[in-house]
């Protein structure tokens, strides 16, 4: 059995750390109002969606749906770590085929 990370999470991961970095640069430099607007619910839906599509996802370890609670890099954190335990589990069937 395979953990990859489905594709939404992959996007939703990518979109949060985008509009964190684009907010931030933002405030320390011009602070225009319309990107704060545009980009502060963006961040926040994307951040929420990371969450729960981390946690809905079947046979996570708890380490990965704990990281993704962090916000900006959470997601990516996330699939990281479901990156290395597909990676692990991937090697462990190579080795013990069932």
């Amino acid at each position: 059995m395979h953990l990859r990370s489905p594709r939404h999470l992959r996007i939703a991961a990518h979109a949060e750390l985008v509009s964190l970095i684009t907010m931030l640069a933002n405030v320390f430099t011009v602070h225009l109002k319309p990107i704060s607007s545009l980009m502060g619910p963006t961040h926040g839906c994307a951040y929420l969606f990371v969450v729960i599509a981390t946690w809905r996802l079947q046979h996570v370890p708890a380490a990965a749906k704990v990281l993704a609670v962090v916000p900006g890099i959470g997601g990516l954190l996330a699939l990281r770590q479901l990156y290395r335990v597909d990676t692990a589990r991937a090697q462990t069937e190579e080795v013990n085929p069932a």
